[in-house]
């Protein structure tokens, strides 16, 4: 039962992120020419990691939030968008996931929104 609703959570998650594509704006913003929230589809793999501090990082999240990580306001931006929060990320979790995956170059001390990259 709770692996069902894992992916029904992840199903949820992936829809969300192909609605919010639709209405996206196209221009330079925090990602460049990508909105933050087609970035969040390369994000996928951080989902569970997202929401609980207890959750396993994959080693596909870490590579992508490495090279998201890049350019730290879009990491920010993504961590933080809509899409993100109404797909049950939180916030002060995910923020952590750059630590939890031992990235060495992370932007430790960068403040996205009301929180600082550990």
């Amino acid at each position: 039962m709770e692996a069902a609703m894992k992916n029904i959570c992840l199903v949820a998650f992936v829809v969300l992120l192909g609605v919010a594509q639709f209405n996206a704006a196209y221009g330079a913003g925090e990602c460049g020419k990508s909105s933050p929230d087609s970035e969040a589809w390369k994000l996928i793999p951080c989902a569970s990691a997202a929401q609980s501090e207890n959750a396993a990082v994959s080693a596909k999240c870490c590579t992508q939030v490495k090279r998201i990580g890049q350019n730290p306001s879009c990491l920010c931006a993504v961590m933080l968008s809509n899409t993100a929060k109404s797909s049950g990320v939180k916030p002060e979790i995910a923020i952590t996931i750059p630590k939890r995956c031992n990235i060495p170059d992370r932007p430790i001390g960068y403040k996205c929104g009301a929180y600082t990259i550990p």
